[in-house]
Protein backbone atom coordinates (compact mmCIF):
# COMPACT_ATOMS: atom_id res chain seq x y z
CA UNK A 1 0.00 0.00 0.00
CA UNK A 2 1.38 3.25 -0.69
CA UNK A 3 1.47 6.28 2.25
CA UNK A 4 -0.68 8.61 2.23
CA UNK A 5 1.25 11.89 0.94
CA UNK A 6 -0.13 15.47 0.28
CA UNK A 7 3.37 16.75 -0.48
CA UNK A 8 4.86 16.55 -3.89
CA UNK A 9 7.75 14.40 -4.30
CA UNK A 10 11.14 15.23 -4.92
CA UNK A 11 12.35 16.52 -8.44
CA UNK A 12 14.36 14.67 -10.23
CA UNK A 13 17.34 17.30 -9.26
CA UNK A 14 16.39 16.13 -5.59
CA UNK A 15 16.85 12.85 -6.01
CA UNK A 16 20.54 12.99 -7.78
CA UNK A 17 21.13 15.56 -4.78
CA UNK A 18 20.29 12.98 -2.38
CA UNK A 19 22.00 10.73 -4.28
CA UNK A 20 25.14 12.55 -4.23
CA UNK A 21 24.85 13.21 -0.36
CA UNK A 22 24.88 9.34 0.45
CA UNK A 23 28.34 9.16 -1.45
CA UNK A 24 30.01 11.67 -0.03
CA UNK A 25 32.89 10.62 2.56
CA UNK A 26 32.55 10.90 6.26
CA UNK A 27 33.64 13.66 8.00
CA UNK A 28 37.38 13.72 9.17
CA UNK A 29 37.85 13.12 12.77
CA UNK A 30 39.02 16.59 13.43
CA UNK A 31 36.00 18.36 11.21
CA UNK A 32 33.72 16.64 13.28
CA UNK A 33 35.63 16.87 16.68
CA UNK A 34 34.73 21.23 15.35
CA UNK A 35 31.41 20.65 14.98
CA UNK A 36 31.06 19.31 18.34
CA UNK A 37 33.24 22.15 19.88
CA UNK A 38 31.39 24.64 18.21
CA UNK A 39 27.91 23.22 18.38
CA UNK A 40 28.81 23.02 22.69
CA UNK A 41 29.69 26.21 22.67
CA UNK A 42 26.52 27.20 20.76
CA UNK A 43 24.23 25.99 23.51
CA UNK A 44 26.30 27.29 26.54
CA UNK A 45 25.38 30.27 25.28
CA UNK A 46 21.96 29.39 25.92
CA UNK A 47 22.43 28.02 29.30
CA UNK A 48 25.27 30.22 31.16
CA UNK A 49 21.98 32.23 32.66
CA UNK A 50 20.54 29.35 34.44
CA UNK A 51 22.88 29.34 36.96
CA UNK A 52 23.54 33.08 37.29
CA UNK A 53 20.16 33.75 37.59
CA UNK A 54 20.27 34.66 41.03
CA UNK A 55 23.34 37.00 40.01
CA UNK A 56 21.30 38.93 37.16
CA UNK A 57 18.31 39.24 39.16
CA UNK A 58 19.51 40.95 41.79
CA UNK A 59 22.01 43.02 39.63
CA UNK A 60 19.06 44.11 37.43
CA UNK A 61 16.54 44.24 40.31
CA UNK A 62 14.78 41.35 38.72
CA UNK A 63 12.72 38.85 41.50
CA UNK A 64 13.82 35.03 41.40
CA UNK A 65 10.05 34.38 39.98
CA UNK A 66 10.82 36.80 37.14
CA UNK A 67 14.29 35.69 36.57
CA UNK A 68 12.58 32.62 34.77
CA UNK A 69 11.41 34.31 32.39
CA UNK A 70 15.41 35.11 30.85
CA UNK A 71 15.55 31.27 30.12
CA UNK A 72 11.98 31.37 28.56
CA UNK A 73 12.73 34.22 26.49
CA UNK A 74 16.17 32.13 25.33
CA UNK A 75 13.92 29.51 24.48
CA UNK A 76 11.51 31.59 22.47
CA UNK A 77 14.13 32.99 20.23
CA UNK A 78 15.35 29.51 19.50
CA UNK A 79 12.25 28.50 18.27
CA UNK A 80 11.69 31.57 16.20
CA UNK A 81 15.12 30.36 14.70
CA UNK A 82 14.07 27.18 14.07
CA UNK A 83 11.45 27.81 12.11
CA UNK A 84 12.85 30.68 9.82
CA UNK A 85 16.83 29.81 10.19
CA UNK A 86 17.60 26.09 9.93
CA UNK A 87 15.53 25.54 6.55
CA UNK A 88 17.96 27.71 5.01
CA UNK A 89 20.61 25.25 5.24
CA UNK A 90 18.85 23.71 2.40
CA UNK A 91 18.95 27.32 0.24
CA UNK A 92 22.41 28.91 1.51
CA UNK A 93 26.03 27.88 1.59
CA UNK A 94 26.69 26.30 4.62
CA UNK A 95 29.71 27.76 5.15
CA UNK A 96 28.05 31.57 5.00
CA UNK A 97 25.27 30.64 6.91
CA UNK A 98 27.09 29.12 9.77
CA UNK A 99 29.75 31.36 10.11
CA UNK A 100 27.23 34.45 9.87
CA UNK A 101 25.17 32.59 12.64
CA UNK A 102 28.54 32.45 14.82
CA UNK A 103 29.42 35.92 14.08
CA UNK A 104 26.05 37.66 15.26
CA UNK A 105 25.66 35.57 18.10
CA UNK A 106 29.09 37.05 19.32
CA UNK A 107 27.63 40.73 18.95
CA UNK A 108 24.22 39.32 21.37
CA UNK A 109 26.42 38.03 23.56
CA UNK A 110 28.64 41.10 24.08
CA UNK A 111 24.81 43.07 24.31
CA UNK A 112 24.01 40.71 27.23
CA UNK A 113 27.20 41.30 28.78
CA UNK A 114 27.09 45.48 28.76
CA UNK A 115 22.86 45.49 29.59
CA UNK A 116 22.39 48.06 31.70
CA UNK A 117 18.12 47.40 31.38
CA UNK A 118 15.98 43.96 31.92
CA UNK A 119 14.85 44.94 28.11
CA UNK A 120 18.26 45.04 26.91
CA UNK A 121 19.05 42.00 28.73
CA UNK A 122 15.48 40.04 27.31
CA UNK A 123 16.52 41.36 23.53
CA UNK A 124 19.89 40.09 24.24
CA UNK A 125 18.82 36.42 25.52
CA UNK A 126 16.10 36.29 22.22
CA UNK A 127 18.98 36.95 19.86
CA UNK A 128 21.14 34.65 21.41
CA UNK A 129 18.23 31.73 21.21
CA UNK A 130 17.82 32.47 17.61
CA UNK A 131 21.26 32.20 16.28
CA UNK A 132 22.13 29.19 18.60
CA UNK A 133 20.25 27.04 15.93
CA UNK A 134 23.32 26.47 14.33
CA UNK A 135 23.68 23.46 16.25
CA UNK A 136 20.85 22.23 14.45
CA UNK A 137 22.47 22.99 11.20
CA UNK A 138 25.63 21.37 12.05
CA UNK A 139 23.86 18.13 13.46
CA UNK A 140 21.73 17.76 10.34
CA UNK A 141 25.73 18.61 7.86
CA UNK A 142 26.94 15.69 10.01
CA UNK A 143 24.01 13.24 9.36
CA UNK A 144 23.78 14.17 5.40
CA UNK A 145 27.69 13.30 4.90
CA UNK A 146 27.95 10.62 7.13
CA UNK A 147 26.94 7.13 5.66
CA UNK A 148 23.36 5.27 6.63
CA UNK A 149 25.29 3.33 9.10
CA UNK A 150 26.96 5.70 10.77
CA UNK A 151 24.98 8.13 11.24
CA UNK A 152 23.70 7.39 14.79
CA UNK A 153 27.46 7.42 15.39
CA UNK A 154 27.78 11.10 13.55
CA UNK A 155 24.70 12.57 15.52
CA UNK A 156 25.85 11.38 18.88
CA UNK A 157 29.33 12.83 18.32
CA UNK A 158 28.09 16.25 18.04
CA UNK A 159 25.29 15.66 20.85
CA UNK A 160 28.14 15.34 23.07
CA UNK A 161 29.44 18.20 22.20
CA UNK A 162 25.96 19.90 22.77
CA UNK A 163 25.80 17.39 26.08
CA UNK A 164 29.50 19.04 27.50
CA UNK A 165 28.63 22.74 26.24
CA UNK A 166 25.68 22.37 28.76
CA UNK A 167 27.79 20.88 31.67
CA UNK A 168 30.48 23.94 30.84
CA UNK A 169 27.74 26.92 31.29
CA UNK A 170 26.57 25.28 34.25
CA UNK A 171 30.36 24.77 35.81
CA UNK A 172 32.31 27.03 34.58
CA UNK A 173 30.04 30.23 34.44
CA UNK A 174 29.73 30.39 38.61
CA UNK A 175 33.08 29.87 39.66
CA UNK A 176 34.10 32.71 37.00
CA UNK A 177 31.41 34.62 37.70
CA UNK A 178 31.94 34.74 41.60
CA UNK A 179 35.45 35.88 40.48
CA UNK A 180 34.79 38.55 38.42
CA UNK A 181 31.13 39.05 37.29
CA UNK A 182 28.07 37.40 35.34
CA UNK A 183 28.96 39.65 33.38
CA UNK A 184 32.57 38.44 31.94
CA UNK A 185 30.74 35.31 31.18
CA UNK A 186 28.93 36.28 28.60
CA UNK A 187 32.06 38.97 26.98
CA UNK A 188 34.16 35.84 27.26
CA UNK A 189 32.13 33.79 25.46
CA UNK A 190 31.49 35.89 22.98
CA UNK A 191 35.67 36.02 22.51
CA UNK A 192 35.24 32.23 22.12
CA UNK A 193 32.29 32.22 19.79
CA UNK A 194 34.35 34.59 17.33
CA UNK A 195 37.45 32.16 17.61
CA UNK A 196 35.13 29.56 16.12
CA UNK A 197 33.35 31.14 13.80
CA UNK A 198 36.75 32.21 12.15
CA UNK A 199 37.82 27.89 12.65
CA UNK A 200 34.27 27.10 10.59
CA UNK A 201 35.70 29.96 7.72
CA UNK A 202 38.45 28.27 7.42
CA UNK A 203 37.10 24.36 7.59
CA UNK A 204 33.86 24.43 5.66
CA UNK A 205 33.53 24.17 2.04
CA UNK A 206 33.02 27.23 0.06
CA UNK A 207 30.60 25.55 -3.17
CA UNK A 208 27.05 25.92 -3.14
CA UNK A 209 24.67 23.69 -0.73
CA UNK A 210 21.46 21.31 -2.03
CA UNK A 211 18.06 22.67 -2.27
CA UNK A 212 18.09 25.43 -4.69
CA UNK A 213 15.08 24.21 -6.99
CA UNK A 214 12.73 25.17 -4.02
CA UNK A 215 11.98 28.91 -2.30
CA UNK A 216 12.45 29.61 1.21
CA UNK A 217 8.37 29.58 1.56
CA UNK A 218 8.16 26.57 0.04
CA UNK A 219 10.53 24.98 2.46
CA UNK A 220 8.91 26.62 5.50
CA UNK A 221 5.28 25.14 4.22
CA UNK A 222 6.61 21.97 3.99
CA UNK A 223 7.75 22.38 8.03
CA UNK A 224 4.43 23.06 8.60
CA UNK A 225 2.96 19.91 6.84
CA UNK A 226 5.69 17.73 8.07
CA UNK A 227 4.28 18.58 11.72
CA UNK A 228 0.44 18.33 10.74
CA UNK A 229 1.39 14.89 8.80
CA UNK A 230 4.43 12.70 10.06
CA UNK A 231 3.67 10.45 12.61
CA UNK A 232 6.76 9.91 13.83
CA UNK A 233 7.67 13.28 14.42
CA UNK A 234 4.41 13.54 16.50
CA UNK A 235 5.45 11.02 18.92
CA UNK A 236 9.69 11.96 18.90
CA UNK A 237 8.31 16.23 19.05
CA UNK A 238 6.23 15.07 22.17
CA UNK A 239 8.58 13.05 23.77
CA UNK A 240 10.91 16.16 23.12
CA UNK A 241 8.95 18.28 24.65
CA UNK A 242 8.20 16.43 27.79
CA UNK A 243 11.87 15.65 27.94
CA UNK A 244 13.42 18.79 27.72
CA UNK A 245 10.20 20.07 30.20
CA UNK A 246 11.53 17.55 32.76
CA UNK A 247 15.54 19.27 32.42
CA UNK A 248 13.91 22.75 32.73
CA UNK A 249 12.51 22.18 35.66
CA UNK A 250 15.60 20.71 37.09
CA UNK A 251 17.85 23.22 35.98
CA UNK A 252 15.88 26.17 36.40
CA UNK A 253 15.45 25.65 40.06
CA UNK A 254 18.45 23.89 41.24
CA UNK A 255 21.09 26.71 41.89
CA UNK A 256 17.78 28.33 43.66
CA UNK A 257 17.80 25.52 46.09
CA UNK A 258 21.61 24.89 46.35
CA UNK A 259 21.98 28.89 47.24
CA UNK A 260 19.10 28.05 50.06
CA UNK A 261 19.41 26.82 53.88
CA UNK A 262 20.60 23.93 54.60
CA UNK A 263 22.99 23.84 51.68
CA UNK A 264 23.90 27.49 51.28
CA UNK A 265 26.11 26.52 48.53
CA UNK A 266 28.31 29.39 47.05
CA UNK A 267 27.97 30.13 43.23
CA UNK A 268 31.83 28.78 42.42
CA UNK A 269 30.30 25.34 44.60
CA UNK A 270 27.07 25.93 42.09
CA UNK A 271 28.63 25.85 39.18
CA UNK A 272 31.02 22.81 39.82
CA UNK A 273 27.60 20.97 40.17
CA UNK A 274 26.90 21.32 36.50
CA UNK A 275 29.99 18.66 35.86
CA UNK A 276 27.21 16.12 37.39
CA UNK A 277 26.05 15.65 33.67
CA UNK A 278 28.85 14.52 32.53
CA UNK A 279 26.80 11.44 32.41
CA UNK A 280 24.76 13.00 29.44
CA UNK A 281 28.16 12.40 27.37
CA UNK A 282 27.92 8.83 27.78
CA UNK A 283 24.40 8.71 27.12
CA UNK A 284 24.41 10.55 24.42
CA UNK A 285 27.51 8.77 22.67
CA UNK A 286 25.86 5.37 23.51
CA UNK A 287 22.72 5.96 22.07
CA UNK A 288 24.15 7.05 18.92
CA UNK A 289 25.90 3.32 18.76
CA UNK A 290 22.51 1.61 20.00
CA UNK A 291 20.46 2.91 17.26
CA UNK A 292 22.49 2.27 14.60
CA UNK A 293 22.20 -1.28 15.29
CA UNK A 294 18.41 -0.87 15.44
CA UNK A 295 17.90 -0.03 19.19
CA UNK A 296 16.56 2.94 19.48
CA UNK A 297 13.32 2.18 20.68
CA UNK A 298 14.05 0.42 23.83
CA UNK A 299 17.22 2.46 24.29
CA UNK A 300 14.07 5.23 24.94
CA UNK A 301 12.59 3.39 27.00
CA UNK A 302 15.26 2.77 29.33
CA UNK A 303 16.23 6.49 28.95
CA UNK A 304 13.01 7.89 30.41
CA UNK A 305 12.33 4.79 33.17
CA UNK A 306 15.61 5.87 34.17
CA UNK A 307 14.69 9.85 34.24
CA UNK A 308 11.95 9.18 36.14
CA UNK A 309 13.75 6.77 38.61
CA UNK A 310 16.36 10.11 38.83
CA UNK A 311 13.76 12.20 40.94
CA UNK A 312 13.58 10.09 43.99
CA UNK A 313 17.49 10.94 44.67
CA UNK A 314 17.06 14.71 43.61
CA UNK A 315 13.87 14.85 46.52
CA UNK A 316 16.41 14.02 49.24
CA UNK A 317 17.88 16.93 49.48
CA UNK A 318 18.56 16.50 53.00
CA UNK A 319 20.62 13.64 52.40
CA UNK A 320 23.99 13.62 51.52
CA UNK A 321 25.05 16.04 48.39
CA UNK A 322 25.83 12.99 46.49
CA UNK A 323 22.24 12.08 45.94
CA UNK A 324 21.75 15.28 44.04
CA UNK A 325 24.82 14.37 42.00
CA UNK A 326 23.56 10.74 41.05
CA UNK A 327 20.04 12.08 40.33
CA UNK A 328 21.13 15.30 38.36
CA UNK A 329 23.79 12.18 36.45
CA UNK A 330 20.73 9.92 35.94
CA UNK A 331 18.47 12.55 34.28
CA UNK A 332 20.88 14.39 32.11
CA UNK A 333 22.21 10.72 30.69
CA UNK A 334 18.65 9.33 30.16
CA UNK A 335 17.41 12.83 28.46
CA UNK A 336 20.27 12.84 25.65
CA UNK A 337 19.54 9.01 25.26
CA UNK A 338 16.47 10.05 24.34
CA UNK A 339 17.37 13.15 22.12
CA UNK A 340 19.73 11.17 20.19
CA UNK A 341 17.62 7.92 19.51
CA UNK A 342 14.86 10.46 18.41
CA UNK A 343 17.19 12.83 15.83
CA UNK A 344 18.69 8.94 14.76
CA UNK A 345 14.95 7.59 13.53
CA UNK A 346 13.95 10.53 12.29
CA UNK A 347 17.37 11.00 9.98
CA UNK A 348 16.54 7.63 8.99
CA UNK A 349 13.13 7.68 8.25
CA UNK A 350 13.54 11.20 6.43
CA UNK A 351 16.67 11.58 4.47
CA UNK A 352 15.64 14.47 2.03
CA UNK A 353 14.47 16.40 5.02
CA UNK A 354 16.94 16.54 7.34
CA UNK A 355 17.01 19.93 8.20
CA UNK A 356 13.34 20.78 8.11
CA UNK A 357 12.67 17.82 10.42
CA UNK A 358 15.12 18.58 12.58
CA UNK A 359 13.37 21.91 12.54
CA UNK A 360 10.56 21.02 13.66
CA UNK A 361 11.36 18.39 16.06
CA UNK A 362 13.50 20.75 17.76
CA UNK A 363 10.41 23.37 17.67
CA UNK A 364 9.24 20.94 20.85
CA UNK A 365 12.65 20.78 22.73
CA UNK A 366 12.19 24.52 23.28
CA UNK A 367 9.10 25.04 24.08
CA UNK A 368 9.04 21.94 26.53
CA UNK A 369 12.65 23.76 28.05
CA UNK A 370 10.57 27.33 28.02
CA UNK A 371 7.67 26.35 29.71
CA UNK A 372 9.86 23.56 32.34
CA UNK A 373 11.59 26.76 33.60
CA UNK A 374 8.47 28.89 33.97
CA UNK A 375 6.63 25.90 35.37
CA UNK A 376 9.76 25.42 37.43
CA UNK A 377 10.46 28.73 38.95
CA UNK A 378 6.57 29.35 40.09
CA UNK A 379 6.74 25.54 41.46
CA UNK A 380 9.75 26.70 43.80
CA UNK A 381 8.20 29.36 44.91
CA UNK A 382 4.90 27.76 45.69
CA UNK A 383 6.08 24.94 47.41
CA UNK A 384 9.63 24.87 47.57
CA UNK A 385 12.24 21.92 46.45
CA UNK A 386 9.96 19.21 47.10
CA UNK A 387 7.21 20.75 44.91
CA UNK A 388 9.72 21.22 41.19
CA UNK A 389 10.43 17.31 42.03
CA UNK A 390 7.20 15.87 42.14
CA UNK A 391 6.22 18.53 38.78
CA UNK A 392 9.27 17.15 37.19
CA UNK A 393 8.83 13.31 38.50
CA UNK A 394 5.21 14.03 36.52
CA UNK A 395 6.28 15.19 33.56
CA UNK A 396 8.74 12.21 33.44
CA UNK A 397 6.18 9.56 33.86
CA UNK A 398 4.07 10.83 32.05
CA UNK A 399 6.91 10.58 28.77
CA UNK A 400 7.38 7.15 29.80
CA UNK A 401 3.25 6.21 29.60
CA UNK A 402 3.74 8.12 26.36
CA UNK A 403 6.01 6.73 24.55
CA UNK A 404 5.07 3.12 26.17
CA UNK A 405 1.69 4.19 24.89
CA UNK A 406 2.62 5.02 21.04
CA UNK A 407 5.74 2.07 21.07
CA UNK A 408 3.24 -0.50 18.89
CA UNK A 409 2.14 2.57 16.60
CA UNK A 410 5.31 3.93 15.99
CA UNK A 411 6.43 0.33 14.16
CA UNK A 412 4.17 0.35 11.44
CA UNK A 413 4.92 4.10 11.15
CA UNK A 414 4.08 5.43 7.66
CA UNK A 415 6.68 7.84 6.03
CA UNK A 416 5.42 10.73 4.52
CA UNK A 417 7.74 11.97 1.71
CA UNK A 418 8.10 15.81 2.37
CA UNK A 419 9.79 16.34 -1.38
Amino acid sequence: MQPHCRIPPMTIQQSVALNDMAVMPALPRRTLLLFALTSGLSVANIYYSQPLIENIARDLGMSPVFAGVVVTVTQFGYAIGLLFLVPLAELINHRRLIVGQLLLSALALVAVGIASSVTVLLLGFAMIGLLAVVIQILVALAAAVSSPSEQGRAVGAVTSGVALGVIAARSIAGPLAALTSWRTVFVVSAALTSLAAYAMANSLPRRSTLGKTRSYWTLLRSVVTLLLEERLLHVRAGLALLVFAAFGVLWSSLALELSAAPLSLSQAAIGLFGFAGVAGVAGAASAGLLADRGWGQWTTGIALTLMFLAWWPLSRNQLPLWTLIVGVGALDMGGQAVHVASQSLLFRALPQARNRILAAYMLFYSVGTGVGALASTAAFAWSGWRGVCQLGAAISATALLFWAATLRESRRNRVVSPG
